[in-house]
């Protein structure tokens, strides 16, 4: 056992982060530390790296053991390049080696017989740990985490002091590895290379995170913080799902019970003569033990209500979102897009993955006129609204209350044509009532996101880009997040480096593959890396092997030759027509659910049958509906 924690306790104001907790770290275990954003899960780990000191209980650690330490927010000496910043890592060694030539300069003047003794013990310590080598070790860690060692710090990227933070912990050998969201400022590629890292150090390992592929690779058991509580769940996160869910109904059964119980309690109490003279003490200590439990009671956290609102049909965006044609773009000498084509339609929802600074932005900007490009064409779609949420989180003044973020000189906001008070918006978004005149400046990374999709969701938008919108936010509000993106009938750019994330939201990707080509896979990231990989497989196919099943055709980021495959004009007017039939089956699909879901209906059996099988009817007829649409947009090149 590395660490341990034995009846902790930790409060911040009137709430307890860590309230009596019991926790211990093992030789090579993987744990993920999960919860709510401000349940204190970076308390708990600054605690158990000695950086933090406990209200009350003990908070141990094996003699000797080496912890490294990496915050959710790094900072480093000024003026230091990266070399250097490692170097300093290492603590121990390097001080040594700089007393060690202290004292020969010392000794070259004075041959002093304590300062001799001296010598030879530090001489002695050096060759023991291997420190005369520190020089070759801080190279190796500098091109093991892909850094410029003579790049000054200040000059780095988020995702480059990230990593440089990782290269200081791994500087120290430790035995105990403590990570606060090590993926974050992290692209894909650069967090599939630190879980390989990780599950190759066999060090013992505590980390928080959000980022459910993360966990669900890495860890060997969750832990969750939840109202100053822990409960322990082996396995990855995905084991944890299910064993979570069944202990919440779990939960809900026995507060109702305790709850009817408590009920009848009181009710016996205010009989009063008649409940005294039973004399029956023993009830009215069970009342008072009752009383107590629910006023210990913490009341789950609430979940946040986000609504999207994209303006309705009234105001939807044209059909076409952006057509690009041979689109190039350079800053200089470097080629950010080259050779681009693609078309993006109403309702497409696209993933943008790429390393750090390969463009994404860039791409962006030009697909919304934001950018003109250097070569080809870019036609774009009439009657679009965009709302843009910023992961560096420009739009916020840390000055301004939040009342005044949401909606600036008023009380009131609308919401697909619902006025509401600006609290009470603000309260499905987790804000407590007393924070809404709040500074922005009080809130932390997760709350300020969470105010920034606020304001993003407080006004219609037919267009969605969304740069990282998934830093900072816990498990819950993200699933959530997710299935409102899921629902949006608007158009969505997304870029993230939530894999996960990606998977369940966007219908299609663009993908960064080096030297300013762009290209477009269906589906997802996982999507992505299967095409990927079935690509670089080698041919292993056998003179009398079957031929390949043909496979639908993906859209080419090159230009296509379509003149073989040309519309007829009645397949032209019949592609025109189907958005518009789709549409229509599906409302009155939809009348049909809601006339099913009232009570009154199956009070007449025979109107409830008919309008089921009408269900289950429009249901064959919108998927054939829907493969003939994109077997037609195929065959003229708009997929």
């Amino acid at each position: 056992m590395w660490l341990k924690l034995e009846r902790a306790c930790l409060s911040f104001g009137h709430t307890a982060l860590l309230d009596q907790v019991d926790f211990s770290l093992d030789a090579e275990e993987r744990v993920a530390l999960i919860g709510r954003n401000g349940t204190g899960k970076s308390s708990m780990l600054s605690a158990l790296a000695g950086q933090a000191a406990l209200d009350d209980g003990i908070a141990w650690r094996r003699d000797g053991a080496r912890i490294a330490h990496v915050p959710q927010e790094n900072t480093f000496a000024p003026g230091m390049t990266v070399f250097q910043s490692i170097a300093e890592g290492m603590g121990n060694p390097v001080r040594q080696i700089s007393e060690y030539q202290n004292i020969t300069q010392t000794l070259a003047q004075s041959h002093a017989q304590e300062q001799l003794l001296k010598l030879d013990t530090l001489q002695r310590a050096l060759e023991t740990e291997g420190s005369w080598n520190w020089r070759a070790k801080a190279e190796r860690l500098v091109d093991r985490f892909s850094l410029s060692a003579a790049m000054p710090v200040e000059k780095l990227s988020g995702g480059e002091k990230k990593r440089l933070a990782l290269a200081r912990a791994f500087a120290l050998e430790p035995d105990v590895l403590l990570l606060d969201e090590p993926t974050n400022h992290l692209d894909t590629s650069s967090i599939d290379w630190l879980e390989a890292l990780l599950l190759e150090s066999h060090l013992a390992l505590c980390f928080i995170s959000h980022d459910r592929h993360f966990l669900d690779r890495l860890a060997t058991r969750i832990v969750e913080l939840d109202r100053g509580r822990i409960l322990s769940f082996p396995g990855n996160f995905a084991a944890y799902q299910k064993k979570k869910e069944l202990l919440l109904q779990e939960e809900i059964v026995t507060e109702r019970k305790a709850d009817r119980l408590l009920d009848a309690e009181e009710a016996w109490r205010r009989k009063g003569v008649e409940a005294r003279r039973t004399r029956a003490a023993f009830r009215v200590a069970r009342l008072e033990k009752l009383r107590a439990a629910r006023e210990e009671r913490r009341a789950r956290l609430g979940q946040a209500r986000f609504r999207l609102d994209s303006g309705g049909k009234e105001t939807q965006s044209g059909r076409l979102i952006a057509e690009l044609e041979a689109v190039d773009k350079a800053f200089g000498e470097k080629i950010i897009v080259r050779n681009f084509s693609a078309r993006i339609l109403r309702g497409d929802k696209i993933g943008l993955i790429g390393a750090n600074g390969a463009g994404k932005t860039t791409l962006l900007r030009l697909i919304l006129g934001d950018l003109s490009p250097d070569a080809g064409q870019i036609r774009r779609g009439t009657r679009q609204t965009v709302a843009y949420f910023d992961q560096f989180r420009a739009a916020l003044d840390p000055e301004a209350r939040l009342i005044d973020v949401i909606s600036p000189g008023s009380d009131h906001i609308e919401i697909g044509g619902t006025r509401k008070h600006v609290i009470g918006y603000l309260e499905d978004f987790l804000f407590a009532p007393e924070r809404a005149r709040s500074p922005v400046k009080t809130l932390s990374g997760g709350e300020k996101n969470r105010l920034l999709l606020a304001r993003l969701f407080a006004r219609p938008a037919n267009v969605l880009v969304l740069d990282e919108p998934t830093n900072d936010l816990d498990i819950e509000t993200l699933e959530l997040l997710e299935a409102l993106l899921q629902e949006y009938s608007g158009t969505l750019f997304l870029v993230s480096h939530d894999r996960a994330f990606l998977d369940q939201v966007v219908t299609q990707t663009l993908v960064a593959e080096g030297g300013g080509l762009w290209r477009e896979y269906a589906g997802g990231y996982s999507d992505w890396q299967a095409a990927r990989a079935k690509s670089a497989a080698p041919e292993t196919g056998k003179a009398d092997a079957k031929p390949p099943e043909k496979k639908p055709r993906k859209r080419e980021t090159a230009p296509k030759d379509h003149s073989n495959e040309r519309l007829s004009w009645k397949e032209i007017r019949e592609l025109e027509a189907l958005p518009e039939r789709i549409a229509r089956l599906e409302a009155e699909q939809s009348a049909l659910l809601r006339d099913l879901e009232k009570p009154e209906t199956h009070r007449a059996p025979h109107t409830a049958r008919a309008l089921a099988e009408r269900a289950s009817s429009l249901e064959m007829e919108l998927l054939e509906l829907m493969t003939r649409w994109e077997a037609l947009e195929t065959r003229a090149g708009l997929s």
